[in-house]
């Protein structure tokens, strides 16, 4: 087992009736920045993702599609989610499905512990059902059909007609909680994030919480319940419970034990799920609750949530063809503060390509490696003595450092991306300043501009560590190019908490030539 502190952190599994969208990749990029930021301060950091394949949901969209629900999700997994990883440049550890062998075993486990233990009876239910969302509602959370549904009750998130459903269940004493929850949320403020949504959960918590209904019998794809194979488990019930039987649960306690609790980042919607049904869950079966649950707001496309059935939805492909991986990443992470609601247009995308990467961090680099080649024969060159200008950009690399650090413990990326941006907008204007094109035409000057152009290499050096969890791409590329990778190891190897000292890069370096790291979209 590692010395090395542990940092697990999961995205929520995603539901394969449908191909992925936006909202998917940026969920998996949040999580993914933040698991390779932490991996880059030495943590010992494990990326969970992976995909939720029961419920009545699938089996109603694959006899649409004339397949078996396992045909379906065998499908989408290999055809749509896998690949996606591969489209935006996730580094994930694992990869479970809840079809998987090893999650089936360990949730009929996990039931059949809590049935053991008393938390689990059998009952009748009757309520309003929303199959979009997988999940019976309360009265307060429908809404008037209108004019589209005339006489029906809707529900609010997905806007289509409940159904009424009447079974007998197994419940899970859910209502034995409501305290400990209340408990957790005061003595651990930081435990629901942001607080926009710790607010709304603790006042759901407080209205009161009732038992909940865990098993469907109207139909059979899901996990069978281990004493009753004529129910399954309820989807949500079954889909919670992947965050601990892919860490070993059950199976490898070492692991385990290692590995738990877990940071989980999921979508607003579904913050209620996991900070609610899932730490009571944990609890009742004797196990840690998770460090945090950050639930991140909504991308908006024309004001509206995105969504397949509403023809908002853009498959990530459609940007990565145009603009890359490392755009798509870069975009979504610093356009919208994370924790809020943020609104995507292809206007606002290209604008902040051009401005930001091309212009700003692209030509920057460019311009640099091709003052290195022109004045110094591709050698980096000595810094001799420091004046003011130069002091400017040691402390802002310092400061930047900091700040990054700082923002990613709190989870705000989009506040650890703009701390390193400062950096490129200081090395922009100490270049134009400077003038290292003026220095080269008087010998007199060489002193000045070696250090000039030491300056700028280091704050690059700087640069393409603080960026390398978000544009991976990139920066491997402007690394290599600076001559850094056979000096001081991969950029991946670069620690972030130390990245800010100045001085690291080592003169002598030969730098080469290095392609435009953003290229001119042709519109």
């Amino acid at each position: 087992m590692s010395s090395a502190e542990n940092y697990f952190i999961t995205t929520p599994i995603f539901y394969v009736n449908d191909v992925p969208h936006i909202g998917h990749g940026y969920t998996e990029v949040a999580t993914d920045v933040l698991a390779r930021w932490n991996r880059q301060n030495g943590k010992n950091t494990w990326l969970l993702t992976g995909t939720d394949e029961h419920g009545q949901k699938i089996l109603r969209t694959s006899i649409a599609n004339s397949v078996s629900p396992k045909e379906w999700a065998d499908k989408l997994v290999a055809e749509a989610w896998k690949p996606l990883l591969e489209t935006i440049t996730i580094q994930n550890d694992d990869f479970i499905r809840t079809t998987d062998e090893r999650h089936e075993t360990a949730v009929q486990k996990f039931l059949q512990k809590l049935k053991d233990d008393g938390f689990i009876y059998s009952g009748e239910y009757e309520g309003y059902y929303c199959v979009g969302c997988e999940e019976y509602k309360q009265p307060g959370d429908l809404l008037e059909g209108g004019e589209d549904f005339p006489g029906d009750k809707v529900c609010a998130i997905h806007t289509r007609p409940v159904e009424i459903l009447k079974e007998s269940n197994y419940f899970f004493r859910m209502s034995d909680f409501q305290q400990k929850l209340l408990d957790l949320y005061e003595s651990r403020p930081e435990f629901i994030q942001p607080e926009s949504v710790r607010n709304e959960i603790i006042s759901f918590v407080k209205r009161g919480l009732d038992d909940l209904s865990i098993s469907r019998a109207s139909f059979d794809w899901g996990v069978k319940i281990p004493w009753d194979d004529s129910h399954v488990v309820y989807v949500w019930f079954d889909a919670l419970l992947n965050y601990i039987t892919a860490t070993g649960w059950g199976s490898n306690e070492a692991e385990f034990a290692q590995r738990w609790p877990a940071i989980h980042i999921v979508g607003k919607d579904i913050a209620r799920f996991h900070a609610v049904i899932w730490p009571a869950m944990l609890m009742a079966a004797g196990l840690e609750p998770p460090k945090r649950v950050f639930g991140h707001g909504w991308l908006l496309v024309g004001g509206e949530k995105m969504s397949k059935s509403k023809l908002t939805g853009i498959a990530p492909h459609e940007i990565t063809d145009v603009f890359g991986s490392d755009a798509f990443r870069y975009y979504f992470m610093s356009a919208i503060n994370f924790g809020q609601d943020g609104s995507f247009s292809w206007e606002d995308l290209a604008a902040r390509y051009q401005a930001e990467l091309a212009n700003g961090f692209g030509n920057l680099a460019s311009r640099v490696i091709a003052m290195v080649s022109r004045y110094c024969n591709d050698v980096v060159p000595a810094a001799t003595e420091m004046n003011d200008a130069d002091a400017v950009i040691v402390d802002t690399v310092t400061n930047a450092f900091g700040n990054a650090n700082a923002a990613i413990d709190r989870l705000a990326i989009h506040d650890a991306i703009s701390a390193v941006w400062t950096i490129v907008d200081a090395l922009n204007l100490y270049i134009t300043e400077q003038e290292p094109w003026v220095l080269a035409k008087d010998e007199a000057n060489r002193d000045r501009l070696n250090t000039v152009l030491y300056t700028a290499v280091e704050g690059l050096r700087a640069i393409a560590v603080g960026l390398s969890p978000v544009m991976p791409l990139a920066t491997a590329k402007l690394w290599d190019a600076l001559g850094l990778a056979e000096a001081l190891g991969g950029i991946a190897d670069q620690h972030l908490s130390r990245a800010g000292q100045w001085g690291i890069t080592p003169d002598g370096l030969r730098v080469s030539a290095l392609d435009a790291l953003f290229p001119r979209i042709e519109e």
